[in-house]
């Protein structure tokens, strides 16, 4: 009953009409979903605050350079969404976050033990995260994030590295002395 009564809500609400189609789904728009991310969904909510509304580039750059840990997750989610949105055949250039929707997932139980043979329960909640994303018209986009690739570079010829050799005084060549590393400099069994 609960449920009727909820949708027959959002049909009078024109955001809700605005992001559905015909059918109940979502029309120009990319959706990606992460479930059971181990982190609350408090301290999610305030990574997700601050990229709601920016564009995909504007909100990739500021979940980089975040600090805390839900950033990471998120960011994998963006790049998700951004895929699913060039699967659909949308410009990746002109997405921006629509929505970001931050549940609360189930709660692990534990307890901590406490003096007196008591325990304190702990809550060990987890977050599901939903991102959607859809197509801005006629904004420009202000920069472009390159990543670059990573290419393997040439080590020496035949089995690994070359050492280099150091000529002596009188003309031969050895190979350098090698420095004992902090280790073995630090902690040496021999008594001095």
């Amino acid at each position: 009953m609960a449920v009727i009564a909820e949708t027959n809500k959002n049909r009078n609400n024109p955001q809700v009409q605005s992001a559905q189609g015909a059918a109940g789904v979502l029309t120009g728009a990319a959706r990606a979903k992460l479930n059971y991310l181990r982190i609350a969904p408090r301290k999610v909510r305030l990574v997700a605050d601050l990229v709601k509304g920016l564009s995909v580039n504007e909100a990739e750059a500021q979940l980089i350079l975040h600090r805390q840990r839900a950033a990471k997750p998120l960011l994998k989610l963006l790049r998700s969404a951004v895929a699913n949105a060039k699967n659909a055949k949308l410009s990746p250039d002109r997405l921006m976050i629509r929505t970001i929707q931050v549940d609360q997932g189930p709660m692990l139980h534990r307890s901590l033990p406490r003096a007196r043979g008591m325990a304190t329960p702990i809550q060990k909640k987890m977050s599901h995260v939903t991102i959607v994303l859809a197509e801005a018209p006629n904004a420009p986009p202000r920069f472009k994030i390159v990543v670059r690739k990573k290419v393997k570079k040439e080590t020496g010829v035949g089995k690994g590295k070359v050492k280099p050799k150091v000529q002596a005084e009188g003309g031969e060549e050895k190979a350098p002395d090698k420095k004992p590393g902090f280790f073995r400099r630090r902690f040496s069994r021999k008594a001095v």
